[in-house]
């Protein structure tokens, strides 16, 4: 495993009980001691820390806008990405099944391990401290987010920022449907040419999938400063 201690510096937080940490990174597929439980209460407070702090950040937001932005920042998949850039996929502890199937690269693992480690740090301090940790990983999402945008689907916003900039607008490309003709699960991909990007997304329609790739792409812009 890697070194934990650089672990714990990308999360900006260092643990008084390393046990707790192991814990929230260590998979059911590895044994009946897992990160569920963690999981279960990191999902709690880390809804919580982000509806605060969009409530106090947008104070003129209706209860629907705030429930549309705070969607957008706890949605699995950007939680993956905020486990990837804390590069916890190289700290999970797998089963032998997931570890040979890439399980530290899949987007539903590293969310849960976010989240598990959200209610590991809960335990281990308090909530103001687990406040400021969560915030950190999470303040360029919730500076790119705006009341005006919450009103606009993602397709349209991210037509509206490369128009903005004289780029070419994005193609959207149907990669698979799964599943029976009543539970059919759509995966899209979206291409940009300038900058160049491509990022998927997943629906239970294809127009859902369509949403899902765009909000994903917008994010990336935004982590990147584009």
């Amino acid at each position: 495993m890697a070194d934990i201690a650089r672990l714990q510096k990308a999360l900006g937080y260092e643990f008084d009980d390393l046990e707790l940490l192991q814990l929230a990174l260590t998979h059911r597929s590895a044994g009946s001691q897992n990160n569920e439980r963690l999981e279960f209460l990191g999902d709690s407070i880390l809804n919580h820390i982000v509806a605060e702090s969009l409530y106090s950040r947008f104070p003129a937001a209706s209860e629907g806008e705030m429930s549309r932005m705070r969607a957008s920042v706890v949605k699995g998949e950007t939680l993956a990405e905020v486990a990837l850039e804390l590069k916890l996929g190289g700290y999970l502890v797998l089963g032998t099944g997931e570890r040979k199937s890439g399980g530290h690269r899949r987007n539903s693992i590293l969310a849960d391990a976010l989240e598990a480690i959200t209610g590991a740090i809960l335990l281990d301090s308090d909530v103001e401290q687990c406040r400021r940790t969560v915030l950190t990983w999470f303040e360029p999402r919730l500076q790119a987010l705006s009341v005006a945008a919450a009103h606009k689907d993602a397709k349209t916003r991210l037509q509206e920022f490369l128009q903005g900039r004289n780029y070419p607008l994005p193609e959207y490309d149907l990669l698979s449907v799964q599943g029976s003709d009543h539970a059919q699960q759509f995966q899209v991909a979206c291409r940009l040419s300038k900058p160049s990007l491509v990022v998927e997304g997943n629906g239970a329609s294809r127009r859902k999938a369509e949403q899902d790739a765009a909000t994903s792409a917008l994010q990336r812009l935004s982590q990147h400063g584009n």
